[in-house]
C-alpha cells in the first residue's frame, strides 16, 4: 500500500489549484477533492485565529485513525498539503521539495497565471518522480 494517499495545492483564497491521487483506497470525486481543500482552508484560517500562541501559522498536522494530514504553508499563502498513512515520517520535508518543484516549474513558467490551475507538464513529471523516490525511501526506512 502506498505511503502517501494524495496530494492537494491551495491558492491563498482557498481555491483548489492542484490535486493528485495517489492511489487510496476510497478515489474521491472533482467535488469531494473541492470540498476537502475549502474545508481544509477554513480550519487552518481558524486554527490560526483561535491559536493561544502570538505568530501561529496554522495547523501543520492532523492525526486521524486512518490517515494522516500534513501541511506547508508557503509565505505567500498558498497551502500544499499531503494525506498520508497514520505515522508517515518525513512528510513536513517531501513538501519543502514539491514546493521547490513549484516554485521552479510551476512559477517561472511564463504561460501559468497565479492562482489558477496548475497545467505544468515538467511539475507534473518531476512530481511523480519525486513522490516514487519519496515511496522507495519510506519502504527502506
Amino acid at each position: 500500500m502506498a505511503a502517501i494517499y494524495s496530494l492537494y495545492i491551495i491558492n491563498k483564497s482557498g481555491g483548489l489549484i492542484f490535486y493528485k491521487d495517489y492511489g487510496s483506497a476510497g478515489r474521491m470525486d472533482t467535488n469531494d477533492s473541492l470540498r476537502v481543500a475549502s474545508l481544509w482552508h477554513s480550519m487552518h484560517a481558524i486554527s490560526q485565529q483561535l491559536s493561544p500562541v502570538a505568530g501561529c501559522s496554522g495547523i501543520e498536522l492532523l492525526e486521524a485513525d486512518t490517515f494522516d494530514l500534513h501541511c506547508f504553508q508557503s509565505l505567500t499563502g498558498t497551502k500544499f498539503f499531503v494525506v498520508c498513512e497514520p505515522g508517515t515520517q518525513h512528510m513536513e520535508a517531501l513538501l519543502k521539495v514539491i514546493y521547490e518543484l513549484y516554485t521552479d516549474y510551476v512559477l517561472k513558467n511564463p504561460f501559468y497565471e497565479m492562482e489558477m490551475p496548475i497545467r505544468c507538464e515538467l511539475f507534473d513529471i518531476n512530481l511523480s518522480l519525486t513522490v516514487q523516490k519519496e515511496r522507495v525511501a519510506l519502504l527502506g526506512r
